[in-house]
C-alpha cells in the first residue's frame, strides 16, 4: 500500500484544537508533509511556543494517521509555532502581543509575577521583551540583578536615537531604573510620566517580540490609561491576593480594563501568596490571607482563573538575587509558571484567531 500526502491529510482533518474548534488542517497547522515507504514526516505549527497541549495534539496526529492510514506507519512530527497577533498593526509592528500585568494595589507580588512569566515564556521558545512601567517604584533592575545598568542607544538612518533594552536571561528589558538614581524619588506629575513610559515603547529598539510583557503600576491612574489607549494590547492579566482588601482594589482594576475607551480583553486572574507551605511540612497548606479569593473573583467576572502562587521565602529570595524563580528547574513553582504562561498564551491566541474571522 502507497501512503499519499491526501491519505495524511485527510487523517489529520480529524485532530480538533480544542479550543479553536476547528480541525488542524483547516487551521492550517499541518506544513512539509513528506512520506518515505512508511515513514510520515510534518511539521505541527502550534500557535505558541508555550502551547499547554503541544504533547496532546502530537499523540492525536500519531493516533490519527496509525488509525486512518496505517497502523505499523513511522510518524516524525517535528513542533514548531508561529504566534498570533491581534488584527491591529498600526503601531509597533514588529512586537505581536502586549500582555498588561496589572493588580489594583500594591503589595501583591505584580512584579514577581511580570519577571517570571516573562522568564518562562522565552524559556519556551519566544520572543520576549519586558518593560517595567512602574515609574515611581521600578522592580525589574532588582529582579534581573541589573540595578546601575544602563542601556545604550543607536542612530538610525534617518537621525533617529532609539534605545537599546538590556538583553538578560533571553529577554528585552526596559525600566526607568535604568535612568534615574536607584535612591531618589521621582517627583513626576502625569504628563511627564506618560510621555517617559511612551518613550520605553516608541523609541526602543525591540526588535521582533512574540510578547511583550507590560509590569504596570499599582491602581488605575494616568499609566494604565496611557498604554492602553495608545497601544494594541493583547490582553490584560490580573494579579491578586486572597485577602478581602486586595480582591476589593483587584476588582476596580479589573473594571478598568472594560470601561468604554479601553475594553481590553482580561486574560485571567492570578492569586499570589494563596498558602502557605512549611519546608518541614510540604504536605500542609495553610491559608494565612484567605482561601479561593482569586477564583472566586475570575468566577465572578467571567474571566479565566489561571492559578495559584504559594507563598514561599524563595520566590522573594529569589527576586532579590536577581535570579527569578521559574529559572530553577528543581523547584516545583517552575511547573506553576509554565502552566499559567500557557494558559495565557493560549487565551491569546484564541482572541487573536477569533478576531482575525470577525
Amino acid at each position: 500500500m502507497i501512503i499519499t500526502n491526501e491519505q495524511v491529510l485527510e487523517a489529520l482533518r480529524n485532530v480538533e484544537d480544542p479550543d479553536l474548534k476547528k480541525d488542524l488542517v483547516t487551521l492550517n497547522m499541518i506544513k512539509d508533509v513528506k512520506i518515505d515507504g512508511k515513514q510520515i514526516a510534518f511539521t505541527l505549527e502550534l500557535t505558541t511556543p508555550a502551547c499547554p497541549m503541544k504533547e496532546m495534539l502530537k499523540n492525536a496526529c500519531t493516533n490519527a494517521i496509525k488509525h486512518f492510514v496505517d497502523a505499523s506507519a513511522i510518524i516524525l512530527i517535528n513542533v514548531t509555532s508561529r504566534v498570533t497577533k491581534p488584527n491591529d498593526t498600526t503601531q509597533l509592528n514588529a512586537i505581536k502581543n502586549i500582555i498588561l500585568i496589572s493588580s489594583g494595589k500594591g503589595g501583591v507580588g505584580k512584579s514577581t509575577v511580570a519577571s517570571n512569566l516573562a522568564v518562562t515564556l522565552a524559556a519556551n521558545g519566544a520572543k520576549v521583551g519586558l518593560i517595567d512601567a512602574d515609574i515611581y517604584g521600578p522592580s525589574v533592575p532588582t529582579m534581573f540583578d541589573l540595578i546601575g545598568a544602563k542601556p545604550s542607544a543607536r542612530e538610525t538612518k534617518d537621525g533617529k536615537t532609539l534605545i537599546l533594552p538590556i538583553e538578560k536571561y533571553g529577554i528585552k528589558l526596559l525600566s526607568l531604573g535604568f535612568f534615574a538614581d536607584p535612591d531618589q524619588a521621582v517627583p513626576w506629575r502625569g504628563p511627564m510620566a506618560s510621555n517617559a513610559i511612551k518613550q520605553l515603547f516608541n523609541d526602543a529598539d525591540w526588535g521582533e517580540l512574540d510578547y511583550l510583557i507590560v509590569d504596570l503600576p499599582p491602581g488605575t491612574g494616568d499609566i494604565h490609561i496611557t498604554i492602553s489607549q495608545s497601544f494594541p494590547i493583547a490582553g490584560a492579566v490580573i494579579v491578586t491576593t486572597p485577602q478581602q482588601v486586595a480582591l476589593a482594589d483587584t476588582k476596580k482594576g479589573l473594571n478598568m480594563f472594560r470601561m468604554q475607551g479601553i475594553n481590553i480583553p482580561i486574560l485571567g486572574v492570578i492569586e499570589n501568596m494563596s498558602y502557605f507551605t512549611p519546608a518541614e511540612l510540604p504536605d500542609n497548606k495553610y491559608y494565612i490571607f484567605g482561601k479561593n479569593g482569586g477564583k472566586t473573583l475570575s468566577e465572578q467576572y467571567n474571566v479565566p482563573f489561571l492559578g495559584e502562587i504559594p507563598l514561599i521565602q524563595a520566590i522573594a529570595d529569589a527576586g532579590d538575587q536577581g535570579t527569578p524563580i521559574a529559572m530553577d528547574t528543581s523547584s516545583p513553582l517552575q511547573y506553576a509558571f509554565n502552566e499559567i504562561a500557557g494558559k495565557i498564551a493560549q487565551q491569546i491566541s484564541i482572541n487573536n484567531i477569533q478576531s482575525a474571522n470577525c
